[in-house]
């Protein structure tokens, strides 16, 4: 056994990339202040083709020193947008047909275990500020919440490990 080098993963260029059928999944970031973490979404989010990414409030925007070293490329390939108000954003994907699910432990939450995306939908997931998370103005707009489940002394993962986790749920779930 030996590791694959680069050209042996037949990966897509950006071009090609830009063109193939996404997930019908667009991430919003409410008010992230890691640039790390941004670049580390960037980089998820093209690994498994999300439509756009939507930073809104204080979330860092391309280009950035911090965002570039975690993406390693990927704000080429990943169709973004930049918006002050989250609401504002959410009320355009709303109108647009996308389902809104935000990632937050709420009192009506579901478990991702539990929850089950439709095939075909478009569904806009909201992940919330390292400290504060997702803010409740936000919670009383989306239409559910989803969160994962944790066995341990702590109550939340870094956005990058959530992203990653909710990511890799969605995809094995609806293709």
């Amino acid at each position: 056994m030996r590791k694959l080098t680069a050209s042996e993963m037949e990966r897509i260029s950006v071009e090609e990339f830009k063109t193939t059928e996404k997930s019908n999944l667009v991430l919003v970031l409410d008010n992230v202040r890691s640039m790390h973490n941004v670049g580390s979404v960037f980089r998820t989010g093209d690994a498994f083709l999300i439509e756009k990414l939507v930073l809104c409030g204080i979330t860092g925007s391309p280009p950035h020193r911090e965002i570039q070293k975690t993406a390693l490329g990927a704000t080429e390939s990943v169709a973004w947008e930049h918006t002050e108000n989250t609401l504002t954003a959410l009320q355009k994907l709303r109108e647009e047909g996308y389902k809104l699910i935000a990632l937050e432990q709420t009192t009506s939450s579901v478990s991702l275990q539990d929850f089950q995306p439709t095939a075909g939908e478009r569904y806009a997931l909201i992940f919330g500020n390292e400290v504060y998370g997702v803010q409740q103005e936000v919670i009383e707009f989306v239409d559910a919440c989803v969160e994962i489940p944790q066995f341990g002394t702590k109550h939340s993962f870094n956005i990058s490990v959530s992203v990653g986790i909710i990511l890799w749920d969605f995809f094995t779930k609806t293709r």
